[in-house]
This record gives C-alpha cells, structure tokens and sequence, in this order.
C-alpha cells in the first residue's frame, strides 16, 4: 500500500482579473485559491528538521501568484489550467485538487467556484503529453 500525505493551502487571495462583466453586474471582489498537493509521505515523516527532507511548497507558490497577476483571465478555468500546468513540472506532487471561487455572487454573498482533481494517473498523463486537452 502505497502511502501519500498532502501539503493544503486554502484560502489564498490571488491579485488576478477574471471574467467581463455588463454593466450593473456583480464584479467579484475576491478569488480564493485552495490548492492540495498529494505527496509521498517520506517528505512529511521526517528524522531531522531540515529543508531538505521536505517539498519546498514558496516556489510554486510565488508561480501561482505571477500566473494570477499575469493579466487578464476570461475564465475561472483558465487559470486553474495554468496553476496545473505549473504544479506538474514537480515531480513530488503525486495528484492534486485545485479550487478557485470568486465572492460575492449576488447581493453581496455567495461564491461560486470550480474545482479540478487530478488522481496519479491523471497527472502522469499529463507530464508525459506536457499539453492539456484541446
């Protein structure tokens, strides 16, 4: 059996412009990134405290927020592709689950959100093509 632990960032405001709105609509005030990277669990259960013997996470991290800030999205799912694309080029990340929501929705509440599961199959599929579906 095969075991794997996870890294969860929740919660992450991106600085990113999303969508195009009519005017009188409602233009979302934030876009929350909630990111869980399954990895093997040797770089969690480790003997020494050291940098070493973990997944260094502040790179990716520092990609998401410039892909965000890159300029303007037309879609949630856009951005969500190229944060996958940016997690597969680290090999310690078995599968992840990406989530990104917008707020408010209607009369100031509410979020509304996508979300993308990529088991190790999946992922492995995609480092091998290095493209995503059409």
């Amino acid at each position: 059996m095969t075991t794997y632990a996870c890294i969860e960032l929740r919660d992450l405001k991106l600085q990113t412009q999303i969508g195009t709105y009519a005017p009188g609509a409602i233009i979302p005030k934030q876009h929350l990134l909630d990111l869980t990277l399954w990895i093997d669990q040797k770089l969690v259960l480790i003997s020494k405290d050291v940098m070493e013997n973990v997944f260094d996470y502040d790179p990716l991290i520092i990609e998401i927020n410039k892909l965000a800030g890159d300029g303007h999205y037309e879609t949630q799912e856009r951005l969500i592709s190229r944060i996958t694309q940016a997690c597969i080029k680290y090999p310690e990340i078995k599968s992840l689950e990406i989530g990104l929501r917008k707020l408010p929705v209607h009369a100031g509440s509410g979020s509304l959100g996508i979300r993308l599961s990529l088991d190790e199959i999946a992922l492995s599929k995609l480092r091998i093509s290095g493209e995503l579906p059409h």
